[in-house]
């Protein structure tokens, strides 16, 4: 299999964190309900093909994800190394609960940069929202669990249009101040460019949050996510979100497509000698098996040239 020509460049990180979200936030966006032993096996695969986190389901409830349904009996199916990590996203108390019933050890929250989004995904206003999950964060902290915190439409909004950097460092700064040990910036519908990545990381920096705690999830909308990236790397930025084959989008903002392609991220990092620890070719076999299960070609347009 092809691999790319590398050559390094200066202030880049020598290592990069992926977090792939392809089980969860990819499979989710799926219409057809994708067997648990499927999604078991796809985990599996991807932690064969070296990814240390993979954020495998989320405990909302059945009626908002019906794809998500089987969270519980997914995590009975899964057998990972212990050097991989498998946070799950929880959306309140009760999925707290589910997710501590199910031993999971790291989970992750999902907070709204603009009112309009607040409403639609979390049926709260963008202040409100703290009071549906800071119990959350507080209970799972106190049992020792790692937390993460998801921010979305950092960028632009569907319904609002441009969204001012003050206000995602608002919602971010508060995430950080609840404990959140890590913050991922989302592009939730893909309109970033690297001037607004530069002035939103520059912002948060600005306000205390360190560029170590940041995270950043983009879509390709636009065809932007993988500029994006780069220019978060350049920024500090040592942890990316990706979705094996590029799967997903978002359930409630039709405009989102999918999610940076952990293969077309992996293509660009081994290119600049930054260190992953992912096997390309196993990932991309792994996509290739995906896209098969689900009847579909994968998006990432690095699993399209290699697998022909």
């Amino acid at each position: 299999m092809r691999k790319p020509q590398r050559a390094t460049v200066e202030g880049l990180p020598e290592r990069v964190t992926i977090y792939e979200v392809g089980p969860r936030d990819g499979l989710q966006n799926e219409d057809a309900i994708v067997d648990v032993a499927v999604k078991a096996e796809f985990v599996r695969r991807l932690a064969d093909a070296g990814l240390t986190t993979i954020e495998t389901t989320s405990f909302v409830h059945p009626k908002w994800v019906p794809q998500l349904a089987d969270a519980a009996e997914l995590l009975k199916l899964i057998e990972l190394p212990d050097a991989v990590r498998a946070p799950v996203l929880v959306p309140n108390e009760r999925g707290l609960d589910r997710a501590l019933e199910a031993g999971v050890q790291e989970i992750a929250i999902f907070a709204s940069a603009t009112e309009t989004f607040a409403q639609k995904n979390l049926n709260s206003t963008l202040d409100d929202q703290f009071a549906m999950f800071t119990p959350t964060v507080e209970r799972a902290l106190a049992a020792g669990l790692a937390v993460r915190g998801y921010v979305s439409m950092c960028y632009g909004d569907p319904w609002e249009g441009d969204v001012p950097v003050d206000q995602v460092v608002a919602v971010t700064k508060r995430l950080a101040d609840l404990g959140c040990h890590e913050l991922s910036l989302g592009d939730t519908i893909g309109v970033a460019t690297p001037g607004q990545v530069i002035d939103l990381i520059g912002g948060l920096q600005q306000a205390g949050v360190g560029v170590d705690q940041l995270a950043v999830h983009f879509h390709d909308t636009y065809g932007q996510a993988l500029a994006n990236t780069l220019t978060a790397l350049r920024e500090g930025v040592t942890v990316v979100d990706s979705s094996a084959g590029g799967l997903g989008g978002c359930p409630y903002a039709e405009s989102a497509t999918g999610n940076l392609a952990t293969e077309d991220l992996v293509w660009q990092l081994d290119g600049l000698g930054i260190e992953t620890g992912v096997d390309l070719e196993k990932l991309v076999a792994t996509s290739v098996w995906m896209s098969q299960q689900l009847g579909k070609p994968a998006a990432s347009r690095v699993v399209q040239a290699l697998a022909g």
